[in-house]
């Protein structure tokens, strides 16, 4: 890879002209009612293409909105689709491009992420991966400038998941995202019934989802042990799938938004 992570699913999953792409995401966020909440520090949204989920990412990223002048790093981690990770994997890229203009990563991120023992640099892994990208477009639509500590996840256990947020976890200025979808192809009823049961796990910070259950098991396990141990406060903001977007009911994709906050002294 070259100093910039080229856009790898513009076109497919989400618009790859820029006006466009900055008119579909506003009409997601326009569909999400505001309210008067504690921002978030972290969130979990889902990373399918915007037909399915962009309405779900929205309700997390209409928290997400409030930080817009605060946050200045996004630490986001996503699950390997395309490539075996090992632990988890860094670009070396500097820059990661999108149809609303380039993103610069975080160098001091990266050198902190490098020096923990599962962490490898593998351009592979984030060459072709949606799981990050797809998020991209909404963090540029709610935030203004901000420098990026990307991650794709393979197999990392919830403690070393959970060293690698604390290593980039920051104050203010990060937000934490973490990607995932829900439940994979299961008939409509069954899929409700899965991914209701996965996000009362999620919401009580028990740490051992499944991959099956949620394709970004891996940093979703890592999160829930950072927030139980620093006392935050988890909501479900949203929890629907493809059959009530886009798609038919027979065999649909679950998704999810949660917003993860410090409690109030």
């Amino acid at each position: 890879m070259s100093g910039t992570r080229p856009t790898a699913v513009a076109g497919t999953f989400y618009p790859g002209e820029g006006s466009a792409l900055a008119r579909e995401v506003a009409s997601y966020m326009a569909g999400v009612p505001r309210r008067e909440a504690i921002a978030p520090k972290a969130i979990i949204a889902p990373h399918a293409g915007y037909i399915y989920s962009g309405p779900i990412a929205a309700s997390a990223y209409a928290e997400v909105e409030a930080r817009r002048a605060s946050v200045t790093r996004v630490v986001l981690a996503g699950p390997a689709h395309r490539a075996f990770v090992r632990g988890l994997a860094v670009p070396s890229a500097r820059i990661f491009d999108s149809p609303l203009g380039p993103i610069p990563v975080d160098r001091d991120g990266m050198d902190a992420l490098r020096a923990l023992p599962f962490v490898e640099v593998s351009d592979r892994a984030h060459a072709f991966e949606h799981s990050l990208e797809v998020h991209l477009p909404f963090l540029q639509s709610t935030l203004d400038h901000f420098t990026l500590v990307p991650m794709v996840v393979g197999d990392a256990g919830p403690e070393d998941m959970a060293r690698a947020f604390e290593a980039v976890w920051g104050g203010e200025e990060t937000l934490v995202v973490v990607s995932s979808d829900l439940s994979h192809y299961l008939s409509y009823d069954a899929a409700c019934r899965r991914d209701r049961l996965t996000a009362e796990s999620i919401l009580a910070f028990d740490a051992r989802v499944d991959p099956e259950e949620a394709c970004g098991a891996a940093p979703i396990n890592g999160l829930l042990t950072v927030a139980r141990r620093r006392g935050m406060a988890a909501e479900l903001l949203d929890l629907r799938n493809s059959g009530d977007t886009a798609g038919d009911r027979e065999r649909v994709v679950g998704y999810a938004a949660f917003a993860f906050r410090d409690r109030p002294a």
